[in-house]
């Protein structure tokens, strides 16, 4: 089980240098805050579904008398960190040069 902590690290770290890099890059303000709003914005709403959801088989389980033990705080990182790399790439393809 500890290699899977190991691999979402990595992952995760992957991730985190890749959008620092890819948002670094200058391409001029307005669109470049542009394409970092529009990425933002879709990856808060990925994650206030996914918590909604988390919360709905939360309350689901309680009442079916069963223990929820909820998200892993370093897979719904890992989670959030991919979506925004996506969709910040997506992005920078549709409206940049």
């Amino acid at each position: 089980m500890d290699w899977v902590k190991l691999v979402y690290s990595i992952i995760l770290l992957v991730c985190g240098i890749v959008i620092l890099v890819a948002s670094s890059s200058k391409k001029g303000d307005e669109r470049r805050k542009f394409i970092n709003t529009k990425a933002q914005s879709y990856v808060f709403i990925v994650v206030t579904v996914v918590l909604l959801l988390d919360v709905a088989e939360s309350i689901y389980r309680t009442v079916q008398g069963n223990t929820h033990d909820g998200i892993s705080p370093l897979v719904f990182l890992t989670l959030i960190l991919i979506i925004y790399l996506l969709t910040l790439i997506t992005y920078r393809k549709k409206y940049g040069d």
